[in-house]
């Protein structure tokens, strides 16, 4: 093995990433500095600092980033309606850049030529960090134990960890029947019980939000306030990014809103089932289309829509930090001057309704929608724009007899 003085270990203080610390300092005989990063997954962190001490950790990074999480990276995504394969809202996937860059920016500060994650050489994460690394760091190192050693199940990590006194906890003892992976975006479940696309997700999996069947039989009525394409209050209450997608989770999943099944395909070739609850994001995406439906014109809206699915492969393999979601991240920015303005909408049972939308900027106007007589849209000019575009059609029709 190659001797290696520092390296920044991404740390979740859970079973993996505990055997990982303790891995890196045996194999490697180097001095590991973990980042924890708090981006609303609901844990306790303060445990993971302590664990990170009981195993010799000196330098122990703990940052709260959920505010950054959401301004930089969730509310960028949410301008461009980002919908990976027409159903994931791309949870996991848009925190890794910031973990990623925060890594590399704790490596330079400490001295450290080298980062290290938890991802198994199986998914996307090991990818969408490394990528991240790379676009920041050209000439960082990179350590990835799962594709390295030959802990190669969860039995094998137990057994680690119990020979090298590293603290279990108690329901890692088992076999789980999932893994998971939450921020203040989402939280996901995979594998085990749920690696049979035919099977019923068990209720009990569940953890940010009711049934639909469960939720109240009284439809909850909420306002979105838009400024510039990104969400800023909650019935007139202005809220902070994080802030402001806590309190949708809430609601949205007190109302059976945010589940998903979905089977989608991996950037490493394999298909993968997963399920998923995403509250907040879930009221937030229509309520963003139905503030643009009356701000933006209808040529820019399609052409966004267009660009929406290479932006969220581009999210969805890693390339975040790439020049060409950057580029498209700027069309997308310079489509939402406009997007300024209030959406009303009924959350009921599992369903979100829009039920109004309003914005100084809107170009819809009642006086030419309007199915009465009015002095503004002659509908005899309908003909002429008819024949036009049926011309091309009318000589193809011709041609062929």
């Amino acid at each position: 093995m190659p001797k290696l003085s520092k390296v920044v270990l991404a740390y979740s203080g859970g079973l993996d990433t505990s055997v990982i610390l303790r891995w890196l300092q045996e194999t490697y005989g180097c001095e590991v500095i973990t980042f924890t990063a708090d981006l609303g997954q609901g844990e306790e962190l303060s445990a993971a600092k302590a664990k990170a001490q009981t195993m010799g950790v000196k330098q122990i990074f703990v940052e709260d980033l959920r505010e950054s999480f959401v301004q930089d990276y969730v509310f960028p995504m949410f301008r461009a309606n980002a919908l990976y394969e027409g159903t994931y809202l791309l949870g996991t996937a848009i925190a890794r850049p910031l973990i990623a860059k925060r890594q590399i920016e704790i490596a330079q500060d400490v001295g450290a030529d080298t980062v290290a994650h938890g991802a198994t050489g199986k998914g996307n994460d090991q990818v969408r960090f490394e990528l991240g690394y790379y676009a920041l760091n050209a000439d960082i190192k990179v350590i990835a134990p799962w594709r390295e050693w030959s802990l190669n199940s969860r039995t094998a990590l137990i057994d680690y960890a119990e020979k090298n006194q590293i603290p279990i906890p108690m329901d890692k003892r088992g076999e789980p029947p999932y893994s998971t992976d939450s921020n203040l975006l989402h939280i996901s479940y995979e594998g085990k019980a749920l690696e049979d696309p035919w099977t019923t997700p068990s209720e009990e999996i569940f953890t940010r939000s009711v049934s639909p069947e469960s939720a109240p039989d009284q439809p909850t009525w909420i306002e979105i306030g838009f400024q510039k394409g990104d969400p800023v209050s909650v019935d007139d209450e202005t809220l902070s990014p994080a802030a402001l997608l806590e309190k949708l989770n809430y609601i949205a999943g007190a109302n059976g809103i945010g589940r998903a099944d979905i089977v989608e395909s991996r950037f490493v070739g394999m298909k993968s089932r997963g399920v998923y609850e995403t509250p907040g994001g879930s009221v937030l995406l229509p309520a963003h289309r139905a503030m643009e439906s009356i701000t933006l014109d209808g040529k820019e809206l399609h052409l966004k829509d267009e660009l929406m699915p290479r932006y969220a492969e581009l999210i969805y393999n890693g390339f975040w930090w790439s020049p060409e979601r950057e580029m498209l991240q700027a069309a997308i920015d310079e489509t939402q001057k406009s997007v300024t303005g209030t959406v009303r909408l009924k959350l009921y049972k599992g369903n979100v309704v829009v039920e109004g939308r309003r914005s100084a900027n809107s170009l819809y106007d009642k006086n030419i929608a309007t199915f009465e007589s009015d002095q503004t849209y002659n509908q005899a000019d309908a003909e002429g724009f008819i024949r036009l575009h049926a011309l091309r059609l009318r000589t193809l029709k011709k041609r062929q007899g």
